[in-house]
């Protein structure tokens, strides 16, 4: 039978499947993790699989190079999101999103393309919290999150809901976790606080800030976010989003800014140089402001060592 006919007769029987392809591009500029979006900030870069593309990554790369002019460098697969009604359409077709997470460096997106850099803070504020503890979260994100709890029609299960939120929420005197990205998304999604929750009964009210993404793209960015902060503990990908010499005081602001959270100074450039991630370039950073800083590279022959053994950066908290 051919394709065409298998894909109307699918249709036809209400069993149609469309199969998406999403790249959640992420670089660091000045202290600032950015993604690439399109729709005006409001989506990621996608595009459906089509019989004629040659796999599933050429596939993505097409996608992304199209919408974008941004050809793709490191990418590797996220996640395969496949859960009914995702886009709040519950009457279109069940669709499947195939995700991957790129690193790259930020550069000016060119003329005729609908791409542009956003903020990923921008989509979850409360994740960053290198100034601190968020203000929003404990004046506004956790009366509602007990509110919702309290909602539950047992106490057991209130108890269960309320564990859930501190936990997650870092509240009640718990640790703020930062990996716990997805979980957080999830949980306010739940509790319907974020407009894409209340996508299929028409109502998208949002109760906490951050801005919204079509379908179920903003899941998929919290994905990548998470396995890009898990990543960094312990392989050198933070070394994609560097340009080729960099001064140690740029590493850590970037690794801050993936993870949300500040680590202490002495202890991070330990960490790199007991690892012999980097080498001195011989170069003086000419911007530095006050005194000079040292250029620094990443040993390459490091890389391929560290792509077997593995790494560390973990984030040595102030």
């Amino acid at each position: 039978m051919a394709r065409s006919t298998q894909k109307s007769t699918a249709a036809a029987s209400g069993n149609a499947i469309t199969a998406d392809l999403v790249a959640v591009l992420v670089a660091v500029t000045e202290g600032t993790p950015r993604i690439m979006t399109i729709a005006g900030g409001s989506a990621l870069p996608s595009g459906p699989f089509e019989f004629s593309h040659r796999s599933l990554q050429t596939a993505l790369r097409a996608w992304v190079e199209a919408q974008t002019g941004h050809p793709l460098g490191y990418v590797e697969q996220l996640y395969t999101f496949a859960d009914p009604g995702r886009s709040g359409d519950v009457k279109g077709p069940h669709s499947v999103s195939i995700s991957y997470l790129g690193l790259t460096r930020e550069d000016r997106v060119g003329e005729g393309f609908e791409a542009h850099w956003s903020g990923w803070y921008d989509y979850f504020p409360w994740e960053d919290h290198r100034a601190g503890t968020p203000a929003f979260l404990a004046r506004m994100v956790a009366p509602k999150l007990k509110a919702w709890a309290k909602s539950a029609p047992s106490s057991t299960l209130q108890r269960e809901r309320w564990q859930r939120c501190a936990i997650t929420f870092g509240l009640d005197d718990r640790d703020w976790n930062e990996e716990l990205v997805l979980q957080r998304y999830e949980l306010l999604y739940e509790a319907s606080l974020i407009p894409e929750a209340g996508r299929a009964s028409g109502h998208e009210a949002s109760a906490v800030p951050g801005k919204a993404m079509t379908a179920d793209h903003r899941r998929i960015l919290a994905t990548g976010i998470a396995r890009l902060r898990a990543k960094i503990k312990y392989r050198p990908v933070v070394f994609e989003l560097m340009p080729a010499e960099f001064t140690l005081l740029q590493l850590q602001r970037s690794v801050e800014a993936l993870a949300g959270r500040l680590v202490h100074k002495q202890n991070f450039r330990r960490l790199i140089e007991q690892q012999e991630l980097v080498e001195e370039t011989g170069a003086i950073a000419t911007e530095a402001v006050g005194r000079p800083a040292k250029l620094f590279r990443f040993r390459h022959a490091v890389l391929a060592e560290r792509a077997i053994a593995g790494t560390k950066l973990p984030l040595s908290r102030t």
